[in-house]
């Protein structure tokens, strides 16, 4: 017998929520949204020094095999979440159980494989880019990146920005220049590699403003289709170049102090996102 009751609200409860806390009065960040920005800043450093370390100090030869177990892991991750009704796929939908196949529909997968390529290219460059350099020339360089966005947002969409916009850039790429000043030393790999990191987090940038909107994903949907479309991809190609016997015949496999930085990675990963 069909039931007359009204849905129950995911929140359980019919009272609506109640606005976030701000910082401050008269402020339009809350509490929550500070930390987050804090936990992501802190988190982004840690993960170029670990990045760094594990590639340079460490001297691990393949980078690539960084970004497969950064993918295998951040599928699982996603996986477990969504099965787990903590997460969603898809915009402005209810975190529910579901079934492997129909997470996202294969039509999805296919019409996302653009922002999956630009994805597994802006990851291997991004790697490299950090082995290629030190740390201050490395932060100071990708703060280009905006700049190149910008172009990349013109030349695609003939997009433009005010002049206060195009102050602040102006400003913070001018602040990261004379921040790591001292620290320059001119490598031509080195330059050409982060730049070519920034087109690449450029490209890809905006290919999820203009392929990521139209799919109805969100964040976490995006990342699972990246990584169910560029993890078999780059299984192959780590196979094929030697990097997955190089890396079980790498000396420092098991030292924690190794173990450490892919297993932060691969976590910092999977929640930035």
């Amino acid at each position: 017998m069909a039931s007359n009751s009204p849905i129950l609200p995911l929140t359980g409860t019919d009272t609506p929520p109640k606005s976030e806390e701000k910082i401050f009065k008269g402020s339009p960040m809350t509490k929550r949204g500070a930390y987050a920005a804090i936990s992501y800043m802190a988190c982004a450093v840690l993960l170029v020094l670990f990045n760094k370390a594990a590639l340079s100090s460490y001297n691990f030869p393949c980078a690539n095999v960084i970004t497969l177990c950064q993918m295998i892991c951040s599928c699982c991750f996603l996986y477990a979440l969504r099965r787990w009704k903590l997460i969603s796929f898809h915009a402005g939908e209810a975190a529910m159980a579901d079934t492997f196949k129909s997470m996202v529909p294969l039509r999805t997968l296919i019409n996302t494989s653009p922002v999956a390529v630009t994805y597994l290219l802006y990851m291997l460059a991004t790697m490299e880019s950090v082995r290629g350099v030190n740390v201050p020339m490395y932060t100071t360089l990708r703060r280009t990146t905006v700049v190149f966005t910008m172009i990349v947002e013109y030349i695609l969409a003939r997009q433009k920005y005010t002049p206060p916009i195009l102050g602040s850039v102006a400003l913070i790429v001018l602040g990261a220049f004379i921040a790591g000043a001292r620290d320059l030393s001119f490598d031509y790999y080195g330059y050409l590699v982060v730049f070519l990191s920034n087109i690449t987090t450029a490209i890809y940038l905006a290919t999820i403003a203009r392929v990521g909107k139209s799919s109805g994903l969100n964040s976490f949907g995006l990342m699972w289709c990246n990584g169910i479309l560029c993890g078999p991809v780059l299984l192959i190609w780590t196979f094929i170049r030697g990097d997955l016997e190089m890396t079980m015949n790498f000396s420092s496999l098991l030292s924690p102090g190794f173990l450490v930085n892919p297993m932060f990675i691969q976590l910092h990963l999977s929640e930035s996102h």
